[in-house]
């Protein structure tokens, strides 16, 4: 079956899920405009540069008019918006202050929300983030109807800018932690954290190691995006959806092992120490998401080691301990 192709917009198409996701949308024929300020540089877009399906502009996200005055003249409006851009992470909140982090994750949101509904774009689907939950004492699992609990400034603005685009009806995600190789890589990331450090370190040191996780992999999220795109309105609009599978809840522990299997060398030490902010034990339910959009998880957290793994040594990326590989410059385990 061949899909009607659309016009979509991807704000921070440059980036971890965004280059990706742009590759998808490009095979599946869609028209794909990129919205990105290469704050991590553009060398996951290069590959697009010849397709004719593929338009680039560099532009902040947070200016009045990004949206309209980087879309293409010769095609249609878009019939959907992938708003990804922001500053990702606590620690990169952190990083810039509550100031820069709210801008960039909230009034930006509303910016590129008002753009869209003024030019009659049919979907907005918007990344957040399952750190919005308020940590479970029980282990029970969190559903999309489950109080919201900002830990982080980063879940601070995200929960706000969820608030703002749930007015408009838009679709929003709750992503889990990410993992796996995307065009741009990230290496502040708890699995491919781990797999870099213990490549090049032979070593780990963990915090928090009883803390549960859920994480999905990177391909996964694009292929549960490309759900949202595709679905019927009554599935999507004003609708939110936990991403992520049931196969997917562990503790760091069980992430090591994991780790340890397929680089059998590394050194493991345990300190108990936490830090404050995003502290995520918390088990997701995932239901809702496979009842209604028919996902299921096609890579599990060993199929992601073992792609870094050998990513790592094929040589396929470059210095990746380089702060490109980074959303802050530092890293809280």
């Amino acid at each position: 079956m061949t899909l009607e192709q659309k016009h979509v917009v991807v704000t921070g198409g440059a980036g971890y899920i965004g280059s990706l996701l742009t590759t998808q949308l490009l095979q599946q024929g869609h028209r794909v405009t990129v919205i990105d300020n290469l704050l991590f540089g553009g060398e996951s877009l290069l590959t697009f540069l010849s397709n004719p399906n593929f338009y680039f502009a560099k532009a902040d996200v947070t200016e009045s008019r990004s949206l309209r005055d980087s879309l293409p003249r010769n095609w249609p409006k878009p019939d959907a918006i992938f708003h990804l851009a922001g500053i990702v992470g606590f620690p990169a909140c952190q990083a810039v202050g509550k100031q820069a982090a709210w801008w960039y994750n909230v009034e930006a949101t509303r910016t590129i929300l008002d753009q869209a509904d003024s030019l009659h774009i049919g979907r907005f689907i918007y990344a957040s983030t399952y750190s919005a939950y308020a940590p479970t004492t029980d282990g029970s699992l969190v559903t999309e109807d489950s109080p919201l609990s900002p830990q982080s400034l980063y879940v601070e603005t995200k929960i706000a800018a969820e608030e703002l685009v749930r007015l408009q009806g838009a679709l929003i995600f709750r992503l889990a932690t990410l993992y796996g190789i995307s065009p741009r890589t990230r290496f502040d990331l708890v699995v491919n954290q781990f797999v870099l450090d213990a490549f090049i370190k032979r070593e780990l040191l963990i915090y928090q190691r009883g803390y549960s996780r859920s994480f999905v992999h990177v391909q996964d999220v694009v292929r549960a995006l490309l759900l949202g795109l595709n679905a019927a309105d009554e599935k999507v609009n004003g609708q939110v959806y936990n991403l992520g599978t049931d196969g997917g809840n562990y503790t760091k522990d069980q992430i090591v092992q994991f780790v340890i299997k397929r680089l059998p060398e590394t050194f493991v030490q345990y300190k108990d120490l936490t830090f404050g902010g995003d502290v995520r034990d918390i088990n997701v339910s995932f239901e809702k998401i496979q009842r209604d959009l028919g996902f299921n998880a096609a890579l599990t957290v060993d199929d992601g080691v073992r792609e870094v793994v050998s990513a790592l040594r094929l040589g396929l990326i470059r210095e990746p301990q380089h702060e490109r590989y980074r959303n802050a410059h530092f890293i809280v385990r």
